[in-house]
This record gives C-alpha cells, sequence and structure tokens, in this order.
C-alpha cells in the first residue's frame, strides 16, 4: 500500500472540488475587492487550526494589506500542547457564548466591510457567532468549511445553527468527513487530514482574483515580494509601503470604536 500516493491522489479530488467553485470564489473575490477598494478590510477569522488560513491571506509573500487577520491566542495558541495555554483550554473556549461579541467589540464595522470565516466543522460557537455578528451589521459573510464535516456534525449552538447558516456565501474545502484521508491496515482510525490543503487553495484562489480586480480598477496592491524576484530595494520598499497601508487602514477601524 502506497500511503504517500493515496493522500496525493485524495488531494487532487480536493483541487477538483475547488476548481469546481470558480464562480463563488470570484463572487468572494468581488466583495473583498469592493470592501478594499472603499478603504475598508476583509475580516479573516479562524479559530483552532483554521488560524493557518488567516494567516495565509495576510501578511506573507505574496499577499497584500486590505485584509485584517483575525487572530485570537487563547482560541489558537496550539505550541505548548497541554499545560498552560494548552489545547484543552483553546478547545473550551471555541465554545464560549459571547467571546465573539468581546472580539468584535474591538472595531469599528461598516457595511462596506466584508468577512471571511473559516472553520473546518462549522460547529463551533465562536466562529458561528463571529458569522452571525458580522451578518446583523449587514457585512457580507463568505465561510470557508467543510461541507461532508459539517453535514454529519452537530452544532455546538442550542439551537443547532451552523457557520453555514449565517454566511452568504460557501466555500467547501472539499476534505472528507472528520477530515483525516488515509486508512491504513491495521490502523483503527484514519490519519493525514486534508481541510487545509482545500482551504489554502481556496485562500489563495480568492486572493489572486482580488488582486486582478483591484489591478483592473487601476488600484494594483502592493505586494509583498521577495528581494530575489523585484530586488533588494524593491523588496524593502514595498515591505514599507504594504504595511504602512495596512497601519492606515486598521486605523480606521479604531477610530469610532465606542461611539
Amino acid at each position: 500500500m502506497n500511503v504517500i500516493w493515496d493522500y496525493l491522489q485524495h488531494s487532487r479530488k480536493i483541487i477538483e472540488t475547488v476548481e469546481a467553485q470558480q464562480k463563488s470564489i470570484q463572487q468572494a473575490a468581488q466583495w473583498f475587492a469592493e470592501s478594499i477598494l472603499q478603504g475598508r478590510m476583509v475580516h479573516v477569522f479562524g479559530s483552532g487550526h483554521s488560524r493557518i488560513m488567516v494567516e495565509e491571506m495576510w501578511p506573507r509573500y505574496g499577499s497584500f494589506p486590505g485584509f485584517n487577520p483575525i487572530v485570537e491566542l487563547s482560541l489558537t495558541f496550539h505550541n505548548l500542547v497541554v499545560g498552560s495555554n494548552g489545547q484543552r483550554q483553546a478547545m473550551f473556549l471555541e465554545n464560549v457564548e459571547g467571546f465573539a461579541e468581546r472580539i468584535l467589540r474591538n472595531f469599528d464595522i461598516k457595511e462596506s466591510d466584508s468577512a471571511l470565516i473559516i472553520s473546518s466543522g462549522g460547529c463551533n460557537i465562536v466562529p458561528i457567532e463571529m458569522a452571525e455578528l458580522f451578518q446583523q451589521k449587514k457585512v457580507k459573510v463568505t465561510a470557508i468549511l467543510t461541507q461532508k464535516h459539517a453535514d454529519v456534525s452537530s452544532s455546538k449552538r442550542k439551537d443547532g445553527k451552523k457557520l453555514g447558516d449565517f454566511a452568504d456565501l460557501v466555500l467547501d474545502t472539499g476534505a472528507p468527513a472528520g477530515d483525516a484521508m488515509i486508512r491504513i491496515p491495521g490502523l483503527e482510525t484514519p490519519v493525514a487530514p486534508g481541510s487545509t490543503v482545500g482551504g489554502i487553495l481556496l485562500i489563495n484562489s480568492i486572493k489572486a482574483e482580488t488582486a486582478r480586480l483591484l489591478t483592473e480598477a487601476g488600484k494594483p496592491p502592493k505586494v509583498l515580494s521577495a528581494a530575489c524576484v523585484v530586488g533588494a530595494e524593491k523588496a524593502k520598499e514595498l515591505f514599507e509601503s504594504a504595511y504602512d497601508e495596512h497601519a492606515h487602514r486598521l486605523a480606521g477601524l479604531y477610530k469610532n470604536v465606542g461611539n
């Protein structure tokens, strides 16, 4: 049994699933470009390992300002696993009612903003409430989840609602229920998850399409680029100007907080 080949085959199917969602990806990018062109931001949130997708969007090489990565360390800091700041606490906090409201209390949200919420199962309370709160503020919400996993999973909310119930658009990672994709003879449980593969494909497809729309609108984004591609001076210039733009956009989210 060649488990490496097996995993790669499953990943190819994930690519096909993402490919079939091109119209939805274009719609998400359209909303995001509109927010950025209006001087506002796309709020990107994910708890648990969904943090990976948040940081993939911004900031990193090949990305650009216009995105507000909301990474709450108490929900995403997994490195210690056990003990103080361990995984048990993070998994508990993911399902504390009202936590999402306390996070968003820090920002002045406008209808011209947009939001991207990532949760593979779409059943934990904090990301669900985050999407719900954005919709209440009339912000367009795009959700990235694993549809097969969400379909067979139970929401932690008392009313049974899931992330998809508060999304204007749902994108599917294409991973299986339970996420892990490989069965090995003699091993009781499957291994090697796939939602991150699909999630990263979706994130970067959205990013590329958003960049195209911004460029066609006459506002090409300041893309973080390596010195080996654009030269040392240009790379430094892009980093400094992109970070400055992010700061200026973020300042707008704080200006009227509490008013």
